[in-house]
């Protein structure tokens, strides 16, 4: 497979991928864009890989890793505000997702992560363990603590409302 071809077939699903990761749409397009131009440099040795897109999956993982550690990009991404107010009615589906988005993204980066790549990209353990270059069962170790903290944050939230009424 030539690298045209790879990034021709799964660059929406790495676009999609690194969307889950950020949290911003620009913001993943252009770490998509960073870890394409890596990765077509390096194409003769990836495709020469059993898996090549676990492989560039990797990339994009640690390209995500490597911007929040840089002290530069401390961005905060802000929800669109819109000039026309009470012109959208939410469905309660789309209410729920948002609300449990935000608590995924309030899991450290590592928990996020696994999520991310478990429920979204619907990923085994196995090979989020090759992603991220450790064991399956540290895997299975931070879905479960990210399992556990949604839950605790989710009945918090759920209590709060309820003690508002």
């Amino acid at each position: 497979m030539t690298f045209e071809e790879y990034a021709f077939a799964r660059t929406s699903a790495l676009v999609r991928l690194a969307r889950l990761l950020t949290g911003d749409e620009h913001r993943a397009e252009d770490l998509v864009q960073d870890v394409l131009a890596q990765a077509y440099a390096r194409w003769g040795r990836i495709a020469r890989t059993d898996r090549p897109d676990a492989y560039v999956r990797r990339m994009l993982v640690n390209a995500h890793n490597s911007w929040w550690r840089r002290r530069s990009s401390r961005e905060i991404a802000v929800a669109v505000v819109l000039d026309e107010a009470g012109t959208m009615d939410e469905a309660d589906g789309v209410a729920e997702r948002d609300a449990l988005w935000r608590l995924v993204c309030a899991l450290p980066a590592r928990q996020r992560t696994v999520i991310v790549l478990r429920y979204y990209e619907d990923l085994d353990d196995t090979s989020i363990a090759e992603i991220l270059a450790c064991s399956a069962g540290t895997v299975r170790t931070h879905a479960s603590r990210a399992l556990a903290a949604l839950r605790q944050r989710q009945l918090a939230e759920t209590l709060a409302r309820a003690g508002e009424s």
